[in-house]
């Protein structure tokens, strides 16, 4: 593995586990901001509003950059951004602290999945972008409990802080470890441009209906334990933990699986995440079951996000950046679009297992579009083979008769 890969694990590390930081202290920053809970969960949504207006953002002004060098913009960015919500004197403050770190997210990841990917031979660039999103799902096991833990102790500021000194450390990383690169032969006329091929909008609605379901049933774990299963509050992080775990398996083998046979690796984890969403709905039920559901929902859903990382920067061909990007930007839509659908299944007195009928749907939608990316690509080469065999006959010089 190269070490550069280890430096951008970092940063992922860093970036995740800031993104989901406040969930843990809600309760202090509502206290010290004269505020409700509600308002301050608040945070995390703004959160995501920046990821998805900042990736393509961020990714179109930094195009003509090496991107060496846009990732340690990028990450001095985050650091900025983690600082400023560390020292923010009220609310309003933090909010934009919260949305300048957000900037970096989506930004960071597309950058740095064409570095990633860019760092090994071809075979293995899905294994390459699974090792560089461990970060990130090593954050949801470890950082953000950490960052929980560390606001209940030392008060939610040292979470920031200790957030923007992993920052640091990433930044570091990659000022040492990561290979220079030339400024990117393509600019942003030629990167919009890949955005004409209807390949890539497939491979974004993918990331959008294919991952949704993973964050449409894991929003409202805690109530679905709780009042469905039986569970004690007590038991909810044990479980959080056990989710974390499929979660990291299922990305490495994700990578894996992508560089074998990519198309069948969406099929297979796209298809299996939409089936375990649905199989949820009788799972909840029972304890056991409900355990062994979140696990492998966990984990054949983040099974999806090197195999939908690579679809669209083989799609995108020569102008990788910037779609790499909106695929950062595509999951966090998805992380949107599902929970708040659920919430009005939920308001509509349908109950918490109702999130596994809109997570499930919303898969088979995902899956219905790697069919429909599969048919267009057929069809594609069948026309350029045809049009390959139309030019030879018309360039072959005609039969003259002895």
């Amino acid at each position: 593995m190269p070490l550069a890969l280890l430096a951008l694990a970092i940063s992922a590390f860093g970036i995740g586990t800031t993104e989901f930081s406040p969930n843990g202290l809600l309760p202090d920053l509502a206290r010290d901001f004269h505020t409700s809970i509600p308002t301050a969960a608040l945070l995390v949504s703004g959160y995501a509003f920046g990821v998805v207006v900042g990736a393509p953002l961020l990714t179109a002004l930094g195009a003509r950059l090496p991107r060496k060098g846009m990732l340690l913009a990028l990450m001095g960015l985050f650091i900025a951004g983690n600082v400023l919500s560390a020292t923010a004197p009220s609310y309003g403050v933090l909010m934009v602290g919260r949305i300048l770190a957000a900037f970096s997210h989506g930004a960071y990841f597309g950058v740095g999945a064409v570095v990633a990917a860019d760092l090994v031979k071809p075979e293995k660039r899905a294994g390459a972008i699974a090792l560089m999103f461990s970060g990130l799902t090593i954050a949801n096991v470890l950082g953000v409990p950490a960052g929980a833990w560390l606001g209940q102790q030392y008060g939610w500021r040292s979470t920031f802080w200790a957030i923007a000194v992993v920052g640091v450390i990433g930044l570091v990383g990659v000022a040492a470890l990561v290979p220079r690169t030339p400024r990117p032969e393509t600019g942003l006329r030629r990167e919009l441009a890949a955005f004409r091929n209807p390949q890539v909008w497939l491979a974004l609605g993918m990331a959008v209906l294919g991952w949704a379901p993973v964050f449409t049933v894991y929003t409202y774990i805690s109530a679905t334990m709780t009042d469905v299963a039986g569970f004690g509050e007590g038991a909810v992080p044990v479980v959080m933990i056990l989710f974390g775990v499929g979660v990291f398996a299922g990305n490495l083998l994700g990578g894996r699986l992508a560089d074998r046979a990519l198309m069948p690796a969406l099929y297979g984890t796209i298809g299996v995440t939409a089936l375990l969403t649905f199989l949820f709905i009788p799972a909840a039920h029972d304890r056991a079951t409900l355990i062994v559901g979140i696990l492998l929902l966990g984990a054949a859903g983040f099974a999806t996000v090197a195999p939908l990382q690579l679809r669209v920067l083989d799609v995108a061909k020569g102008a990788p950046t910037l779609a790499s990007a909106a695929n950062i930007a595509a999951f966090n839509l998805g992380n949107t679009i599902g929970p708040f659908l659920a919430g009005l299944t939920i308001n509509a007195g349908f109950g918490y297992t109702s999130t596994g009928w809109v997570g499930g749907l919303l898969g088979v939608g995902g899956f219905g579009l790697v069919v429909a990316s599969s048919l267009l690509a057929r069809r594609t080469a069948a026309r350029e083979e045809h049009g390959t065999a139309d030019s030879v006959r018309a360039g072959a010089p005609e039969h003259q008769p002895a």
